[in-house]
């Protein structure tokens, strides 16, 4: 894989990639769910009903994991913009890569580790913090001792691994996936026209193949993100 531009500025060093990469996913974002949203009628358009559509599939993730559906009200816009932002960096890399010079200025942003973890920072504090909301901080320290206090520890390990697999899983996935085709594309000009009519059979296969992955992993990132969320307010 191709190295990525840095740069320094107050002393605090930027990946160029991440950031240009970050901010393009969300300006396409922006603009996919403006267009659908223009004409907002009682009768719904073809516009419409795909925003209603992705609008109740994220609704319905957070649902299942709360009992009452007041619980589950503040969460859903969270959950809607996590599932498009994290959707449309997902496919990124594979709709266009840009690199320069050996290094690469747009690229799947969720295929670098830090973005994901920084995704997955954002669940947990809101997850701590709704949690202190609730219940006060005594109630939320309380909460590490159960069902029993001596659990404690376990169960502050268990945030850490929490968060760890949201992070880790999602990049894992997208990396793995951009390495393939990185590969794959060195491959089908080793051996000139040969090899790249050989290969761009598979390329196009394992293109579509990651969109699905994706998606999938855009939808479990929601869905553990909702379960951890969950667990930390609802009452047992």
């Amino acid at each position: 894989m191709d190295s990525h531009p840095l740069v320094s500025i107050g002393g605090l060093t930027f990946n160029v990639s991440n950031c240009l990469s970050t901010l393009i996913a969300a300006i396409i974002v922006f603009l996919i769910f403006f267009v659908l949203s223009r004409k907002i009628e009682m009768r719904p358009g073809k516009a419409q009903n795909c925003l209603e559509w992705i609008v109740d599939f994220t609704n319905g993730i957070v649902k299942s994991q709360f009992p009452n559906k007041s619980e589950a009200r503040p969460f859903m816009l969270y959950a809607f913009v996590l599932f498009a932002f994290i959707f449309i960096a997902n496919q990124l890399g594979l709709i266009f890569e840009i690199a320069v010079g050996g290094k690469t200025y747009v690229k799947s942003p969720t295929s670098d580790p830090i973005v994901t973890m920084a995704l997955g920072t954002v669940t947990l504090v809101l997850s701590h913090f709704f949690c202190v909301q609730k219940f006060g901080f005594m109630g939320y320290l309380k909460s590490f001792a159960k069902p029993v206090s001596f659990l404690g520890p376990i169960n502050l390990l268990e945030e850490f691994t929490n968060f760890l697999t949201l992070s880790l899983r999602l990049y894992g996935n997208i990396y793995a996936g951009e390495v393939l085709l990185d590969l794959l594309v060195k491959l089908s000009h080793t051996l000139g026209l040969i090899t790249f009519v050989g290969v761009m059979p598979f390329s196009m296969i394992w293109q579509g193949f990651s969109v699905f992955i994706g998606a999938i992993q855009a939808y479990v990132f929601v869905t553990l993100s909702s379960v951890y969320i969950s667990h930390k307010i609802v009452a047992d």
